[in-house]
C-alpha cells in the first residue's frame, strides 16, 4: 500500500477550501496517521530514554555501593564537612571509636567532636594537618590521641565545597612502628647470623687447606723428631760403655754396632729439616694471622697475586677431584688492603668455580691478572656451563643462590661484593667468550 502523503499543518485549511469535505475527510486520515507516526517515534525515544536512565542508575547505585563499602571497610577515621565545618559524613571507625551514631553528627558542627583545647585549631580552611588531637565520645569523656590530617575536598569546578579529614589513633601507630622495629631488629640479626654462618663456612674451606698446608711440615717434623729419638738412644748406649770404663776395642765394636759415625752424619741434616719444617709451620702460622678479621680497619701494604693466589692453592688442595690451575698472575701486585677479607672473597670465588663444574669431565681454573691505569684487575674463570639467564643480574644479590637447598646461603658472592666494595673497588661477573664464567675484580693500585 502506498505511503500516504506527508502534509504540513498549516495547509490543511487551504486543502480544506479548496477541496469541500471529500478531501477534509482524506486529509484528515492523513493527520492522524502522521500523529500516530509521531506519537510512536516519541514513544520510542522515551522508551530508549528510559533503559539507558535505567542503566545509568544501576551504575550509579554500584559506585555508591562500592564508595560505601570502601568507607565502611576503613580502619582510619573519617570525617566529611562542608566549608563552614559542619559535618556531612563519618565512617564506622569513628562511630567505634567516640560511640556517637550517625545521626548524633550529621548536621552538627565540626566542633562537636573537638576537645575544647583542641578547638582553636579550626581555621576557615579547616583543621591544621598533621596533627595529634583528642575527640570528644559520646559518654563525656576523650578518646585517646589521634593523628588527624585533612585534605581539600573540590567539586568539578574546581571549587571548595569541603574537606576531607582523615586519622588514626596514634597507640595503633606506636604499636605498628614498635612492630616493624622489631620486625627490622630481627631481620638485621638474621642476616647477621647468616653472614656469620658464610664466614665459617669459608673460614671451614680455610681449615681444610691449612690442614694441608701443615701436614706436610708437621710431618717432617715429626719424622726427624722420631728419628732423632732413636739417635738419642744410641748415642746414650754409647756415652754410658764409653764412662763405664769399657775398653778401645769394645768401644769400637758398639762404636760400629750402632752406627754412631752415620748417625752423627745424619744430625745436620736431620735438625736442619726439623728447623726448616718449623720454620715454615711458623710462615703459616703467621699469615693466618694476617688474615684474621681482628683488625679490620688496618690496611697495610700486600701482594694482591699472592693473596690470590694461596686462597686458590688451600682450595684446590681440599677439593675432592683434580682441578687443572693455569696461574697467569704476575709476580707482584700490590695494593693496600686487609689480607683477610681479600682472602675469603677469592676463597668464595674459587669454591663456586668448583662447584660449578661438577659436572664437568675436566675441570679447568684460569687465574689471570695485571696492572691498569691506577687500578689492579684480577680475574678468576673457570670451565664449567656459565651463569645462565636472569642469575646473571642476580648473583650479587643477598640470599640469591642457584644452589640446592642446604649447599648455599647465598651470602658468599655478596660477601665478596661488600668486602671489595670497601676496598674503593669493583666485582663483576659475566660469561667469558671461551666458556664458563669469570669474574674480574678492580681494586685502587
Amino acid at each position: 500500500m502506498a505511503e500516504p502523503p506527508r502534509i504540513r499543518p498549516e495547509s490543511l485549511i487551504d486543502a480544506i477550501a479548496a477541496g469541500g469535505p471529500e478531501v477534509f475527510s482524506g486529509l484528515q486520515e492523513a493527520a492522524w496517521i502522521e500523529v500516530i507516526r509521531k506519537m510512536d517515534e516519541v514513544y520510542s525515544g522515551l522508551i530508549h530514554y528510559e533503559i539507558d536512565l535505567e542503566q545509568k542508575n544501576a551504575a550509579l547505585e554500584q559506585a555508591q555501593q562500592f564508595i560505601a563499602s570502601i568507607i565502611a571497610s576503613m580502619s582510619d577515621i573519617l570525617v566529611v564537612c562542608d566549608h563552614k565545618g559542619i559535618i556531612q559524613e563519618v565512617n564506622p571507625a569513628l562511630l567505634g571509636l567516640t560511640g556517637f551514631r550517625l545521626e548524633d553528627l550529621t548536621g552538627q558542627p565540626l566542633t562537636r567532636l573537638l576537645a575544647p583545647e583542641d578547638v582553636h585549631l579550626l581555621r576557615a580552611g579547616g583543621i591544621v594537618t598533621e596533627h595529634e588531637v583528642r575527640l570528644r565520645a559520646k559518654d563525656g569523656g576523650l578518646t585517646e590521641l589521634v593523628a588527624v590530617n585533612s585534605a581539600p575536598r573540590l567539586d568539578r569546578r574546581r571549587r571548595l565545597p569541603g574537606l576531607v579529614i582523615v586519622g588514626r589513633p596514634v597507640g595503633e601507630l606506636r604499636r605498628a612502628y614498635q612492630e616493624l622495629h622489631e620486625a627490622h631488629s630481627d631481620l638485621k640479626q638474621a642476616q647477621q647470623q647468616l653472614i656469620q654462618a658464610e664466614k665459617m663456612a669459608s673460614v671451614g674451606r680455610l681449615v681444610a687447606g691449612v690442614a694441608h698446608e701443615l701436614n706436610n711440615p708437621i710431618s717432617f717434623i715429626y719424622g726427624n723428631v722420631h728419628t732423632l729419638s732413636r739417635y738419642a738412644g744410641r748415642l746414650q748406649s754409647y756415652f754410658a760403655a764409653l764412662h763405664g770404663g769399657a775398653g778401645p776395642e769394645a768401644c769400637d765394636a758398639l762404636r760400629r754396632s750402632l752406627k754412631i759415625d752415620q748417625l752423627m752424619g745424619d744430625l745436620d741434616s736431620l735438625i736442619d729439616g726439623t728447623l726448616e719444617g718449623a720454620q715454615r709451620v711458623t710462615e703459616i702460622v703467621r699469615n693466618l694471622r694476617r688474615m684474621s678479621f681482628a683488625n679490620p680497619t688496618e690496611r697495610q701494604p700486600l701482594n694482591l697475586a699472592n693473596v690470590a693466589r694461596n686462597a686458590c692453592q688451600w682450595v684446590l688442595r681440599s677439593a675432592k677431584r683434580e682441578v687443572f690451575l693455569t696461574d697467569d698472575l704476575p709476580d707482584e701486585l700490590g695494593i693496600e688492603g686487609l689480607e683477610g677479607p681479600l682472602h675469603q672473597v677469592f676463597v668464595n670465588l674459587v669454591q663456586n668455580a668448583l662447584d660449578s663444574m661438577e659436572g664437568v669431565e675436566r675441570p679447568a681454573l684460569f687465574l689471570s691478572g695485571r696492572r691498569l691505569d691506577g687500578q689492579v684487575m684480577v680475574m678468576v674463570r673457570d670451565s664449567g656451563p656459565g651463569i645462565h639467564g636472569d642469575a646473571l643480574l642476580k648473583v650479587f644479590d643477598p640470599f640469591f643462590t642457584t644452589k640446592s637447598v642446604g649447599k648455599g646461603t647465598g651470602l658468599g658472592l655478596w660477601v665478596s661484593w661488600s668486602i671489595i666494595r670497601d676496598h674503593g673497588g669493583v666485582i663483576e661477573a659475566a660469561n667469558s667468550a671461551d666458556g664458563g664464567a669469570v669474574f674480574t675484580i678492580l681494586l685502587p693500585g
